[in-house]
């Protein structure tokens, strides 16, 4: 599978602020561990605060990840 699928749709966690002008940093389940990505707004006004779990939206190899809060979770 490719690495570009099988990244979007998994869900992390907030570890620095994402936002507008921010780059953020999120936390994900991956390979039998925990990896950490920067991470952008995919809505480009929305402001996620450390701690709210998110969804991999689109990711851009090696390290970067755009998400969205994941309500419902």
């Amino acid at each position: 599978m490719d690495a570009e699928m099988s990244m979007v749709g998994l869900t992390g966690r907030v570890t620095g602020t994402v936002g507008p002008g921010l780059v953020g940093e999120v936390i994900v389940r991956i390979r039998g561990g925990a990896e950490h990505f920067l991470a952008y707004p995919a809505l480009g006004s929305e402001r996620i605060e450390v701690g709210t779990v998110v969804t991999i939206v689109e990711y851009l190899p090696p390290r970067t990840v755009y998400v969205s809060a994941a309500y419902g979770i």
